[in-house]
């Protein structure tokens, strides 16, 4: 239906790869774009960060990570609020000698685009620490690195609920506590974050979680209406288009 222009944008949350795979055929990337990426809101303090390809690309070569920041910086910059994100590499150092050949090699892409505002390496950690508006990484790390991030998160909210649960006394300091609690749930809700996007294709398409409940779907129905209104695709695309010429 996205391909026929009945619809204005997809959600699923089916397999991943069997849409990323319809997508492709269905929709196909716009003309400098390998393969698409897929993209996500990743929370932060003291702000939020995008971060791609979270799964989509296993491997990938240095000019598929210079798509990967081109697409992830208009995905940043949102209705120009943000001129020029500030764009990462993700590796296992700061330093220009770490990391694999591909992700050096993508460093020097980055680093000679005018249309970028690269700020260098970035390792796991500042990921969530704010110093970079977009990190850029191959799937495979991506994906593990979300995975990680998210089962942190559900480790520290089930201790906690043990913890306010285990004694009359932990029980009346988390009565006390609940006002702040329910502020750090609301700021980390992982259905809050939840809609992926497929950024590189010719439409708009948002993988939700599988496990997502009625509020989570809801915010990846709210990520798809918010990304057809910004026309992203079309911005995409017309970022790619200037770097070609």
């Amino acid at each position: 239906m996205v391909a026929n222009n009945q619809a204005d944008a997809c959600v699923s949350a089916g397999n991943t790869g069997a849409l990323m795979a319809m997508g492709k055929f269905l929709l196909k990337t716009f003309p400098g774009i390998d393969r698409p990426a897929i993209c996500k809101m990743i929370p932060g303090d003291p702000s939020d960060c995008v971060m791609l390809d979270l799964g989509a690309n296993i491997e990938c070569t240095s000019e598929q990570l210079l798509q990967f920041a081109l697409m992830g910086s208009v995905f940043a910059a949102g209705d120009d609020a943000m001129e020029q994100p500030r764009v990462a590499l993700l590796n296992v150092g700061t330093e220009a000698s770490k990391g694999r050949e591909q992700v050096r090699l993508a460093a020097t892409l980055l680093q000679d685009s005018e249309h970028l505002r690269y700020v260098g390496f970035i390792e796991g950690d500042g990921i969530f620490r704010g110093e970079a508006d977009v990190v850029v990484c191959d799937g495979f790390t991506g994906n593990v690195a979300l995975k990680a991030s998210e089962g942190v998160a559900t480790l520290l909210a089930e201790h906690l609920k043990s913890l306010f649960n285990s004694t009359p006394w932990w029980r009346l300091v988390g009565y006390f506590a609940r006002p702040m609690l329910l502020k750090w749930h609301t700021r980390f809700d992982p259905a809050r974050y939840n809609g992926a996007s497929f950024l590189g294709l010719q439409g708009t398409v948002i993988k939700s979680h599988g496990s997502a409940g009625s509020a989570g779907f809801e915010c990846a129905l709210s990520v798809a209406l918010e990304q057809a209104e910004r026309q992203l695709p079309q911005r995409i695309n017309q970022r790619i288009a200037q770097y070609l010429t």
